[in-house]
């Protein structure tokens, strides 16, 4: 099988407790992260945990802001579907 090396810089200690997770399911990181990989290839999305220790005081402070305004009806309309979606955009000219 033809691979290709990808080197990431991460800190020591989450490398660390990312192998000792990997090897508590039976894998190893490599093969962890390849399956990460082929997911975000296949799905072009990708998912974080929107827990404390990623989210900062900015960004927590934005989507603060958020919920507000949409509780104060400021914001764009909920749609069913990317057609409605669409139309609606048209109309602000975007």
């Amino acid at each position: 099988m033809n691979t290709a090396v990808i080197n990431i810089k991460t800190q020591p200690e989450t490398k660390a407790k990312a192998q000792e997770i990997a090897r508590q399911i039976g894998v190893s990181l490599s093969s962890l992260l390849n399956a990460y990989l082929k997911q975000f290839i296949k799905t072009k999305t990708v998912t974080f945990n929107a827990d404390d220790e990623i989210l900062n005081k900015r960004t927590l402070a934005i989507m603060k802001q958020a919920e507000e305004n949409r509780k104060q009806g400021k914001g764009s309309p909920i749609f069913d579907n990317a057609e409605d979606s669409i139309k609606w955009l048209e109309k602000q000219g975007i």
